[in-house]
């Protein structure tokens, strides 16, 4: 998984007041546990919009004057109204302890299914998965090629090495539903096989009454 560089500055103070001072300087309050000590910090408002408003997911390798840490978002707190970033907490990550993370889901490959207009349903878009900083992509690709109507993929049917996914197994993460201009592929292409043999059978049937006439007609001219 990529990693985003962010840098920040130890807090002086803490409390209410305090916080509401450093919004008004664009400066977000956070703190990072996991580690030995929880650190409360803040980092610029701006610089971490651009990482907050991407679907990517990153590790944040972030410096505390110069204190080195390599972290993910586990909480933000948002304004209700304003939707403005009021709190951050990051959890210091270690490459020898598994973390927990949700990951997006990416649909690779045309489904036969589509090709033969179904429908597709992607109900899950993020995947809560457990493993090693070292084992965690990016996204979670799935590729949907054989997908055929009426067929699913479930979470218990993802396989990634060193990864755990949690939740339940059965849970659905993308199917191809049956739309009213639907054709099952196995259906058509048994509808042409039984056309194919009935060309077949119409045409032997033509060709004996041919073959009569012909020895009819030999039958019919005269001698040299």
């Amino acid at each position: 998984m990529k990693s985003v560089a962010l840098s920040g500055n130890k807090r002086a103070e803490r409390g209410t007041a305090s916080a509401n001072i450093l919004r008004k300087e664009e400066k977000i309050p956070c703190v990072i546990y996991g580690g030995k000590e929880n650190i409360h910090f803040t980092v610029n408002e701006i610089k971490f919009n651009k990482i907050i408003n991407t679907p990517e997911v990153y590790f944040i390798d972030l410096d505390v004057e110069g204190a080195k840490f390599k972290a993910i978002l586990k909480e933000v707190q948002f304004h209700p109204v304003t939707d403005r970033v009021l709190h951050i907490d990051f959890l210091e990550v270690f490459e020898d302890k598994a973390v927990t993370l949700k990951i997006p889901v990416k649909l690779t490959g045309r489904s036969k299914g589509i090709a033969n207009g179904g429908t597709l349903r992607t109900a899950k878009k993020i995947l809560a998965i457990n493993g090693l900083p070292s084992a965690i992509p990016e996204n979670i690709e799935i590729d949907i090629t054989e997908l055929r109507i009426g067929q699913s993929i479930k979470v218990g049917e993802i396989d990634y090495p060193g990864l755990t996914f949690l939740g339940a197994e059965n849970a659905v993460v993308v199917a191809v539903k049956m739309s009213r201009a639907a054709v099952d592929e196995e259906e058509e292409e048994g509808a042409e096989e039984e056309g194919a043999e009935e060309e077949g059978a119409e045409g032997e049937d033509g060709d004996a009454p041919a073959a009569d006439g012909e020895a009819k007609k030999e039958e019919a001219a005269p001698a040299e």
